[in-house]
């Protein structure tokens, strides 16, 4: 099932990948022809996008690997590492971006962009819109963070032609340093995405969880039949697995087999309701 889940995910980032080399090709073919910096530079930062979104790829078929010797858990960490990744390299590329604002601020073009290359970022910025749109449906279907990841960089990508458009209409009416402006709001809307992804991944990977959704599981365990204590209930999260470690208190007259059907009752009921396959339960007499 997790790597059913992670198969499917691969779509979703292969789709990304696509995407980025065709817009890449098309904006800097027309950025060339057109006299545009801003769409040449927006088809640069499609190509830089190629390489994160490989990145995602490589940790989600890394995540893929079965249990072995040296990892009994199984390799579904990957996913996280490689959301880290991307994040990293959001985050560089909105540096980027800030930069070559400050700079064509300071010092703006004397070129004039043809219009036409106005409607090549437009068709970038919405055709972007809509591969986020998919990817963000399928990471929260599938519990992907890398592909959330991936998704939240398409959304990022489809701000910079936003930004190219602004900008390439604003030279062309005259208003150099509007593209400027716009290019450094939208570097700083890439920062703070990429640190929102890049937080959570490091959240994960120290094992931090949500203390509310903890608070939900220990409800859902304290109401299973025959649970008369929840203690020391611990969880974390593994790529899309969550793996939850519980000691809960039975009555002492309980037989082994009936603590262990309680056990298994637990099991089920976090298996349908928050769709969590690893649970460790120890059994104590109260």
């Amino acid at each position: 099932m997790v790597n059913n889940n992670l198969k499917k995910a691969e779509r979703g980032v292969w789709i990304s990948i696509l995407a980025y080399v065709f817009l890449s090709a098309v904006k800097l073919i027309a950025g060339f022809i057109g006299n545009s910096d801003a769409l040449r530079a927006d088809g640069l930062n499609n190509l830089t996008d190629v390489i994160a979104s490989v990145t995602v790829l490589i940790g989600l078929r890394f995540a893929q690997k079965p249990a072995d010797e040296n990892h009994k858990y199984g390799h579904t960490r990957a996913e996280t590492i490689a959301s880290l990744i991307a994040a990293m390299i959001m985050f560089i590329v909105g540096i980027q971006v800030i930069v070559d604002a400050f700079k064509n601020f300071t010092s703006p073009t004397e070129s004039t962009p043809e219009l036409f290359t106005a409607f090549v970022a437009l068709f970038g910025a919405v055709f972007m819109y809509f591969v986020y749109r998919y990817n963000r449906k399928l990471s929260k279907k599938l519990e992907s963070k890398a592909l959330y990841a991936a998704a939240q960089d398409n959304r990022s990508d489809a701000l910079v032609s936003i930004g190219a458009v602004i900008g390439i209409v604003g030279s062309y009416l005259g208003f150099a340093r509007l593209d400027s402006i716009v290019a450094a709001i939208v570097g700083l809307i890439i920062c703070h995405t990429a640190w929102g992804i890049f937080k959570e991944a490091v959240h994960d990977l120290t094992d931090g969880f949500d203390a509310e959704k903890l608070k939900e599981i220990e409800e859902e365990i304290k109401n299973t039949p025959g649970v008369t204590l929840v203690k020391d209930l611990k969880a974390r999260v593994s790529g899309n697995q969550t793996t939850v470690d519980a000691i809960i208190f039975v009555k002492s007259t309980l037989t082994i087999i009936e603590g262990h059907n309680i056990t298994d009752k637990i099991e089920q009921r976090l298996r349908e309701t928050y769709n969590i396959e690893r649970v460790h339960i120890h059994v104590e007499p109260n």
